[in-house]
């Protein structure tokens, strides 16, 4: 029952465990599908199961108007978010997206599987996510340095080094970033250069954040590959999202002998079964803006994309494209899942009936925050790593969790997925446990 709800003389008194309407599954899209994973989960948490409440409700939401005076002199209103799931294990962590479609459940469900991707991981953090519904493409660059300075005052009450750090996401970077902590550091009255990471290098960022995702996905896919005897330089690879994530994972493996076949992203999909020169379409995205139109590969159907046969698929673009619609269709040996909630639980049954090996996006793209924790670090101590000791960090993280996860998958005969959620959630809960409640 809501809480929202008018209490009955049948039901004198909600429920201890009833969620408000915001937090209800049904009908919640990326909300939705996190609790079911949560609901999955349950049966394996053991005494922790007590605080399994803890794990469906965000800590804090904040909702703020972003208004700014546009570069015609008038005023536009835009909507930001700011969502701390859970600080048990530490501040919260979590990137910030600018897309003309973020809703509040999206960034509630991104903000939990943050939390679950770091407790996976085991970085200390917990989770957060933030975003703004605009599209960033239709702004000018002073336009869209405005809309990202009112927005980081407004959410300023409730961030800071050591509360809740933001970072890049979907349509955010480096400049982005910038401009966050300069307006952050300005209100405090200090450089703060630890309040956000994915910074520029000149302003205490990380060498190895920009490739650190799509590497990531790199060495766990070569991790699970290595488990079911499939040999990386023969393999053939499919990317759905050709940025940092998709576009440097993609680069990785051609570099480890494999063939990209497919490629698939907000302008189009292209194909070419002999395999697609990575290096080449990247340089063909940065100039163009998208894979549509490079002359090395045969335009596709985009829903095409799905049936096409490979090795290793990579979804790398939004939450929710592999669904009920089209996870049957789909002939892979592994998912690796570059995009944050990409896959659906029913789409998630369907692979599994299938014998597809799922690797969830909490594992399989948690090196973007992994080396976020490397640059928060570095920004507290003023020392900075060299590339290659940054990548053998986040290799060696990667594949420690990947071992531990595949490990509680086989002693459970689960999927990698709840393996992972098996770990994390024990990690948090028995946070929330040991620090009890206060007052």
């Amino acid at each position: 029952m809501s809480a929202q709800q008018t209490v009955s003389n049948d039901s004198p008194m909600p429920s201890k465990h009833a969620l408000p309407s915001y937090l209800h599954a049904d009908s919640l899209g990326p909300w939705g599908s996190y609790l079911q994973q949560i609901d999955r989960v349950a049966p394996h948490l053991g005494s922790l199961s007590r605080w399994i409440e803890t794990l469906k409700r965000p800590k804090r939401i904040l909702v703020v108007d972003v208004p700014i005076e546009m570069d015609d002199g008038t005023i536009a209103h835009f909507e930001g978010y700011r969502v701390q799931h859970n600080t048990s294990r530490g501040p919260g962590k979590g990137g910030v997206r600018y897309h003309q479609d973020v809703t509040l459940s999206e960034v509630m469900a991104l903000s939990a599987w943050m939390s679950i991707k770091n407790a996976a991981v085991n970085v200390p953090y917990g989770g957060a996510k933030g975003g703004i519904r605009v599209d960033p493409r239709k702004l000018s660059r002073g336009e869209l340095e405005r809309v990202t300075r009112r927005y980081t005052s407004e959410i300023g009450i409730i961030i800071g080094p050591n509360t809740d750090i933001p970072a890049p996401d979907v349509n955010t970077n480096e400049q982005v970033m910038a401009w966050m902590m300069d307006t952050y550091s300005m209100n405090v009255g200090q450089t703060a250069t630890g309040v956000v990471t994915g910074k520029p290098i000149s302003l205490g960022g990380s060498l190895g954040r920009r490739e650190a995702t799509g590497r990531g996905v790199f060495t766990v896919g070569c991790e699970a590959a290595r488990r079911i005897g499939l040999d990386i330089a023969s393999a053939r690879v499919a990317v759905q999202g050709f940025g940092n994530v998709g576009g440097i994972a993609a680069k990785l493996f051609v570099e480890a002998g494999a063939k990209v076949v497919a490629v698939q992203d907000h302008t189009g999909t292209i194909y070419k079964p002999s395999g697609i020169d990575a290096h080449a379409l990247l340089e063909h995205v940065a100039a163009q803006g998208g894979v549509a139109g490079f002359a090395g590969a045969e335009p596709l159907g985009d829903d095409d994309f799905w049936g096409i046969e490979s090795d290793i698929l990579i979804p790398a673009a939004l939450e929710g494209q592999i669904n009920e619609k089209n996870a049957s269709r789909i002939r892979t040996k592994i998912v690796v899942e570059g995009a944050n909630g990409p896959t659906t639980p029913i789409a998630d049954d369907i692979l599994r009936e299938n014998n597809v090996l799922v690797i969830p996006d909490v594992v399989a793209n948690a090196g973007g925050v992994t080396v976020s924790y490397f640059e928060w670090v570095q920004d507290f101590s003023s020392f900075f790593w060299t590339e290659d000791e940054i990548n053998h960090r986040l290799e060696r993280v990667m594949r420690e969790a990947f071992a531990s996860v595949w490990q509680v998958a086989q002693e459970n005969d689960v999927s990698v997925r709840t393996a992972a959620y098996i770990i994390a959630c024990k990690r948090i809960l028995m946070a929330r446990e040991m620090r009890g409640l206060y007052p």
